[in-house]
């Protein structure tokens, strides 16, 4: 993968630490944003010539705004080339304020293959808000356009996909929804690329939403979503939102993930290069069905990828050969790998999507987006390269061993969620 001249740049490393390095106090930078946990400002009589500063940047109360929320917040929006971005206590309390700027009678068009959570809230807030939900494939635009109605007022894409990594081309999915109707709303949930591979916002979406739980992060301690925009009026609304609703992220969660994006250029490098390594050992493995990873040039979308992104991280997806007990004997048999929810930590995870992240699915539907008994998610980590594929080597051959099946007896007993 290299850069496109249509494609905005990676940032470079010293665009994550600075931003967030603010002359907020007295005209003094710290070379690394403070941890403030008081829930309201109190100024001592020896601070008076700036107490009149905090209440103005909106410190009065920690819930409305805290300096180390706001250093995050400015580095995040460096980091996706963004004018605004605000932080929420979670990817889902995101979506949530997000979805608070519809209306009763609103559409929604949501991408067919999407985190099972979306799914499960856009399902429960259709039937108490009244609003329409239609799930479409946006990776065929001739569909996205015909399920575009007057009423149409948000758009909402993940790519790469959950847990099929489909790859959604941002920039033809927003002139579309834009040409069609006014004023329609184009948000991508950017959490498996992280915005050091893809900027959403310069792709012509409106909305750019990030677990940054996940990649942003990339220490499997904090929970966090961010939503960047460019918009005045779209971070005024969204900025009333996430103070009234209160889904606001605690002042140490902020000075973590700061600290989280000091190392995203490294981490994501290596995610890439990982993640490619064990793409192509599973490629030809002959234990495993089909691979599918972005970074392939067997990937169905590749040439959108070479388009609009300028890396890929470490989330792959394959089918191994066989049926559900072979697919459980494998993940029961990981060493370095480890069988859990998440993604995008340090740590290699694997995850049986069809009873875990999806398992609320119904049957039909999960069959129908190809999130069979078969598939496995992998979120390949940064542990060394030769210890990944042996740990792959090894399980795959116990999945196929009738000695390991008969020990161990394997169920579908992984917990659902």
């Amino acid at each position: 993968l290299t850069h496109q001249d249509n494609v905005a740049p990676c940032p470079s490393a010293s665009q994550a630490p600075f931003p967030g390095r603010d002359a907020w106090l007295g005209g003094a930078e710290c070379l690394q944003p403070g941890l403030f946990k008081e829930p309201r400002t109190d100024f001592p009589s020896a601070l008076s010539d700036v107490c009149f500063l905090f209440p103005l940047q909106g410190y009065e109360y920690i819930r409305s705004g805290n300096p180390t929320r706001d250093c995050l917040e400015k580095a995040a929006a460096a980091l996706d080339g963004a004018k605004y971005c605000l932080a929420y206590s979670s990817g889902l309390a995101a979506l949530l304020n997000i979805c608070h700027l519809l209306k009763t009678g609103d559409t929604v068009i949501c991408m067919d293959d999407v985190y099972g959570g979306t799914r499960e809230l856009f399902e429960k807030i259709k039937e108490e808000y009244n609003l329409k939900v239609d799930y479409v494939d946006c990776t065929n635009l001739k569909e996205l356009e015909a399920a575009i109605t007057p009423d149409t007022k948000l758009v909402w894409l993940e790519s790469p996909t959950n847990p099929t990594l489909k790859v959604i081309d941002i920039q033809a999915c927003a002139d579309v929804a834009h040409r069609k109707q006014k004023g329609v709303l184009v948000a991508v949930d950017n959490s498996f690329m992280s915005p050091y591979f893809q900027r959403p916002l310069s792709l012509g979406a409106d909305i750019c939403m990030s677990s940054a739980t996940k990649y942003i992060n990339g220490h499997s301690d904090v929970l966090m979503g961010l939503v960047s925009v460019n918009r005045d009026d779209l971070y005024e609304r969204l900025k009333f939102l996430q103070i009234r609703l209160g889904a606001v992220p605690s002042p140490f969660d902020c000075s973590m993930c700061n600290r989280g994006l000091k190392t995203l250029h490294i981490r994501m490098k290596l995610h890439f290069h990982n993640g490619l390594a064990v793409a192509k050992f599973l490629e030809t493995h002959p234990r495993v069905e089909k691979v599918i990873y972005p970074g392939l040039s067997s990937h169905p979308q590749y040439p959108v990828v070479l388009k609009q992104c300028t890396g890929v991280s470490g989330m792959v997806s394959f089918y191994i050969k066989g049926k559900k007990e072979n697919a459980i004997a494998f993940l029961k048999s990981l060493k370095v790998f480890t069988l859990a929810f998440s993604l995008g930590g340090y740590e290699s995870l694997a995850e049986h999507p069809a009873t875990m992240s999806h398992g609320t699915m119904d049957p039909d539907l999960k069959k129908r987006l190809g999130i069979t008994d078969t598939l496995i998610r992998l979120s390949v980590g940064l542990e060394d390269e030769e210890a990944l594929i042996e740990d792959l080597d090894q399980a795959l051959e116990a999945a196929v061993s009738e000695e390991f099946l008969s020990r161990n007896n394997p169920q579908s007993t992984f917990p659902m969620g």
